[in-house]
């Protein structure tokens, strides 16, 4: 097949699916809402499953005999310092999603608990600390350390291409990465990331905007939203081109700074105490529940609130996994898989679990204001609910100024990062894709998200990428013992 077969074909498949949720949203939202429940429905026990089998599986490599081999050759060394190493993760991954819910998730749990805890109680603060640290920590850098480590390793070690599609090549031979098979596979990859990104950088954009308003009281309008795009789609367009040693790098180390910033800032004007007794509380509830919370479905309740929340953020993170690991790969050559593994998945945690010590402490020690029907009513606008939070906190102008800041710039790492990816996977794995890719995917991505949030249709397409998840899921299962097949031939 022609070498631009997946950039050519991903590209029309994105399209078709855009167009149409521009032209008909509430037909595409009717079909991918249908669809998702049948997915929640019939194989939410299988997400939740193989998720906490993900852990169980990394924490042996990370800590058997195959945790020395070293990502590349046996003298390789790690590219970056571990600084730039952990700051480019991070950024890469989903941390403008941990901004956007930082505040409304913890009170949504808080306010609207599942079935069996009652709302607005300590039970149920005590499970909406553990659960954001659930969603935000390891359920979601174990799904983008699989891909990663694999396409790390078949990439530096075993001379494949970067393609998801060699992860599968122990299993399916000849019939991967060049034939039909892997070109399937790597053309569904491209589709699913593309969709995952195009909305996260959609609320991205919606929450800098709310931002805005409520700092500034610039109308929240379309003209913000295209403006706040162009500046920031130019941005990280300029980044992407640079490359990953000039333009990611340092953005990411930026992006880190300002981070470190907010929270440091936050803690100061937060309850110092309430935070620690979080922090350690919270600590202790998560590894005390982790396998009854990761492994929670009901066999005879209701659960609409495991397939709404667990479900839903499990199917979103494998969504933004094929582009997630294709970056976190790239930027690891050197590392062994032992450091790889703690890296990805256990680093990234503890900060999660510092960064919503500090904001679930301060959303959750703000419920005292108001009664439950408030706190229901502010979560549906998780884009200002972070500002209307910390309005009551000292140097509020200041902390929500940070937080526009630190949106902007994790919109700018995330989408160079899958502008990146996204290149990398429609060139045939080359590490450095030619510019054009870049440009094109960057202004594909920039014009739907916009497209998009003008006509009010982000939630089809996120939920419709979300349901598209279940095929890559499938594609995940089968990179276990591909990989493990493969790692037992080393020495």
């Amino acid at each position: 097949m022609k070498k631009n077969t997946v950039f050519v074909v991903s590209i029309f498949t994105a399209l078709i699916v855009i167009i149409y949720g521009y032209l008909k949203p509430e037909q595409l939202g009717d079909i991918s809402a249908a669809v998702m429940m049948w997915v929640s429905s019939w194989f939410g026990w299988l997400y939740i499953a193989f998720i906490f089998f993900l852990c169980i599986f990394l924490a042996f490599l990370a800590a058997g005999k195959y945790g020395n081999i070293r990502l590349g050759g046996d003298d390789a060394k790690p590219e970056y310092s571990n600084f730039h190493w952990y700051a480019m993760l991070f950024c890469g991954g989903t941390g403008i999603g941990l901004v956007f819910w930082s505040i409304a998730e913890p009170l949504s749990h808080y306010a609207s608990p599942p079935e069996g805890i009652e709302a607005g109680t300590v039970e149920a603060a005590n499970f909406s600390i553990r659960t954001c640290f659930l969603h935000w920590g390891i359920t979601q850098w174990v799904c983008f350390a699989l891909v990663g480590l694999g396409i790390a390793y078949f990439q530096f070690r075993k001379g494949k291409k970067a393609l998801i599609s060699s992860l599968l090549s122990p299993l399916a031979g000849s019939h991967t990465s060049d034939g039909v098979f892997g070109r399937a596979v790597d053309i569904f990859s491209v589709v699913v990331s593309f969709a995952g990104v195009a909305t996260s950088l959609g609320l991205g954009v919606s929450q800098i905007c709310g931002g805005l308003s409520f700092l500034f009281d610039i109308p929240n309008s379309d003209r913000t939203w295209l403006t706040v795009i162009v500046i920031i789609t130019i941005v990280f367009l300029l980044s992407a081109i640079s490359g990953v040693n000039r333009g990611i790098k340092l953005l990411s180390s930026l992006n880190t700074v300002i981070a470190f910033a907010l929270l440091i800032l936050t803690f100061t004007v937060g309850p110092k105490m309430s935070i620690f007794n979080t922090l350690v509380n919270g600590t202790g509830q998560h590894i005390q529940n982790f396998v009854g919370d990761s492994l929670m479905i009901s066999s005879f309740g209701d659960n609409s609130w495991i397939m709404n929340w667990r479900v839903f953020y499990y199917a979103w993170f494998i969504a933004w996994t094929p582009f997630v690991g294709m970056f976190i790969a790239r930027i690891s050559r050197g590392r062994t898989i032992r450091e790889f593994i703690t890296g990805v998945v256990v680093i990234p945690t503890v900060f999660t679990v510092i960064w919503l010590s500090v904001f679930g402490t301060i959303a959750l020690s703000t419920t005292s204001s108001w009664n439950l029907d408030s706190i229901k009513e502010l979560i549906l606008s998780p884009e200002t609910a972070v500002f209307i939070v910390f309005s009551e906190y000292p140097l509020s102008k200041i902390i929500s100024l940070l937080i526009v800041l630190l949106l902007a710039v994790f919109f700018i790492t995330s989408a160079d990062s899958a502008t990146y990816a996204l290149s990398m996977m429609t060139s045939e794995g080359n590490i450095n894709p030619p510019v054009y890719k870049k440009v094109i995917w960057a202004v594909i991505e920039a014009a739907i998200a916009y497209v998009l949030l003008s006509v009010g249709s982000l939630k089809p397409l996120q939920t419709a990428s979300i349901a598209a998840s279940l095929p890559f899921l499938f594609i995940m299962i089968a990179m276990c013992p591909a990989l493990m097949k493969e790692l037992r031939k080393e020495k």
